[in-house]
C-alpha cells in the first residue's frame, strides 16, 4: 500500500524529481547556515530554517496538485493568467511595498508577494500558446512575432522600472522560446538588433540621469530604518517616471561598480563601502576544492543576504569547488532533461511550455551565480529553489510541477508508441 500511495504521489519523469529533491536538500542544508544574521536578529535560531521548510512543503503539496493537472488544462488559465499579472503590476507600481529600495511587493490579506513572479509564468504560457497555434510545415507564423513581442512588450514595460534584471531574464526567455519555436530567423535577427541598440541607449540615458551613492551604504541605511519611516515610505506612491528615475541611481552605481578595474592594494581596500561584494569574494576565495564543511561559513555573518541573492557563495565557501560544479550542473541537467521530454511530445504547446519554464529557471539560476562570482553586476535575483524565499518559492514549485505534468500528461510522438508496442510484443 504505501508504494503504491508513493507512486500516485511521485509521478512524471524520475530524473526531474531526483534534480527537485537534491536542489531541496541543497537548499535547506545552506538556508539554514545562511541564516545566522536573521537568527541573530530574531532570537530565534531555528525560526528561519522553520519557515523556509514549511514554504518547501507548501511548495512541494502545490507541486503535487499541479503535476496532476492534465498540461492542455495549462491553456485554459493562460488568459486569466495574463489579466491577472497585467493587474497585479500596475498595482504593485500605484502602491508596491518597498524592500532594499525597489517597490516589488504587495500585500493581499496578509500575505506578501512579488507580481513579477506571477508574469513571469503568464508570459511563458501566453508565449508556448502563441508558438503552438501558429506553427507552420515551416515554422512559426511570421505573425507569430508581432503578437509575442506586443504581449511581451506589455509585460516587460510594468516590470522594468523595479526590477531591470528580471525584465532582461524574461525577455531573454521570450526570446530563446522564439528560437526553439522556429520563428523565421530575418525577425530574430531584427528583434536581437533592436534589442542591442536599445540597450546602448538605456544605458547612456542611466549614466546621465543617475546620481553617483553607494549601494552597500544606502543598503544599510534602509536596514536600520525605524518600522514607522517604512511604513512611511511605503505609502508613498511616486508615478511611473519618478520611480524610474529612482532606479536609475541605483543601476548606474551597480554599473559603475562592475567596470571598475581600478585596482585597490588590499591594505586600502574598504570593506563597508562594497560590502557584498567584497565579503563574497572573500567567501570564494577562502575556499578550496572541498570547502570548509556544511554550517563552517565565516562570511555568512557579514555578507548582506547571504541567504539570498548571495547564497552560491556560501555554497562555494562551504562545499568548495566540487559542490559550485554540482549546484551548476544541476540546473544544466534540468535544461537539457527537459529538453528531451520535450521532444518526447507530440503536440507543440506542451513542449514549448516546458522548455519555457526551464529556459526561465536556467537562466536566472547561472545568472545569480555569474552575480556571486563577480561575472555580473549585482541585482535582486534569487537562486531558483535554493535561496530563502516565500513566494518566489512556491511558484519556483509550480514550475517544476509544470514540467512534470507534460512529461506525465503530454501525448508521446507515434515513433515512441509504435516503438514501445514492439518491444512489449518482443517481451511477450
Amino acid at each position: 500500500m504505501n508504494n503504491i500511495s508513493l507512486s500516485n504521489i511521485f509521478k512524471g519523469d524520475k530524473v526531474i524529481w531526483m534534480i527537485f529533491f537534491f536542489l531541496c536538500i541543497i537548499s535547506i542544508i545552506e538556508v539554514y547556515s545562511a541564516s545566522s544574521s536573521l537568527s541573530y536578529k530574531g532570537g530565534n535560531y531555528w525560526s528561519p530554517i522553520i519557515y523556509h521548510c514549511s514554504i518547501l512543503v507548501v511548495g512541494v503539496t502545490i507541486m503535487v496538485f499541479v503535476l496532476n493537472v492534465k498540461c492542455r488544462y495549462f491553456k485554459l488559465v493562460t488568459p486569466i493568467a495574463l489579466v491577472m499579472s497585467i493587474i497585479l503590476l500596475m498595482w504593485v507600481m500605484a502602491a508596491g511595498q518597498s524592500t532594499n529600495g525597489a517597490s516589488r511587493w504587495i500585500s493581499f490579506i496578509g500575505i506578501q508577494f512579488q507580481p513579477s513572479e506571477l508574469a513571469k509564468g503568464a508570459l511563458v504560457l501566453t508565449v508556448a500558446q502563441i508558438l503552438s497555434a501558429m506553427q507552420t510545415e515551416h515554422g512559426a507564423d511570421r505573425k507569430a512575432f508581432k503578437f509575442i513581442i506586443g504581449i511581451s512588450v506589455v509585460i516587460i514595460i510594468f516590470i522594468v522600472p523595479e526590477n531591470l534584471s528580471t525584465a532582461m531574464l524574461v525577455g531573454l526567455t521570450v526570446v530563446l522560446m522564439m528560437i526553439v519555436g522556429r520563428v523565421p530567423k530575418k525577425q530574430i535577427t531584427m528583434l536581437i538588433i533592436c534589442i542591442m541598440a536599445l540597450a546602448v541607449f538605456a544605458l547612456s540615458m542611466v549614466m546621465l540621469v543617475g546620481d553617483d551613492k553607494n549601494i552597500d551604504e544606502e543598503l544599510s541605511t534602509k536596514q536600520n530604518l525605524t518600522e514607522q519611516t517604512i511604513a512611511e515610505q511605503q505609502k508613498e506612491s511616486p508615478g511611473f517616471i519618478s520611480k524610474t528615475l529612482h532606479r536609475a541611481d541605483t543601476w548606474k552605481a551597480r554599473i559603475k561598480k562592475f567596470f571598475d578595474n581600478k585596482y585597490v592594494a588590499p591594505k586600502d581596500y574598504d570593506l563597508d563601502k562594497d560590502a557584498q561584494v567584497a565579503h563574497a569574494n572573500i567567501a570564494i576565495a577562502s575556499s578550496n576544492i572541498i570547502g570548509k564543511g556544511p554550517g563552517n561559513s565565516n562570511e555568512r555573518d557579514f555578507l548582506s543576504q547571504a541567504f539570498s541573492d548571495f547564497i552560491y557563495a556560501i555554497i562555494i565557501e562551504e562545499t568548495g569547488l566540487i559542490g559550485a560544479v554540482i549546484v551548476a550542473l544541476l540546473y544544466i541537467i534540468l535544461l537539457f532533461r527537459t529538453g528531451i521530454i520535450a521532444n518526447r511530445c507530440e503536440n507543440n504547446f506542451p513542449a514549448f511550455l516546458a522548455m519555457g519554464i526551464a529556459f526561465l529557471l536556467v537562466t536566472q539560476a547561472l545568472f545569480n551565480m555569474l552575480v556571486a562570482v563577480g561575472l555580473a553586476p549585482v541585482t535582486g535575483q534569487p537562486l531558483p529553489l535554493i535561496s530563502k524565499g516565500g513566494t518566489s518559492t512556491i511558484i519556483n514549485c509550480v514550475y517544476i510541477g509544470v514540467i512534470l505534468s507534460v512529461s506525465r500528461s503530454a501525448k508521446k510522438k507515434k515513433e515512441e508508441n509504435v516503438s514501445s508496442e514492439k518491444l512489449s510484443q518482443v517481451v511477450a
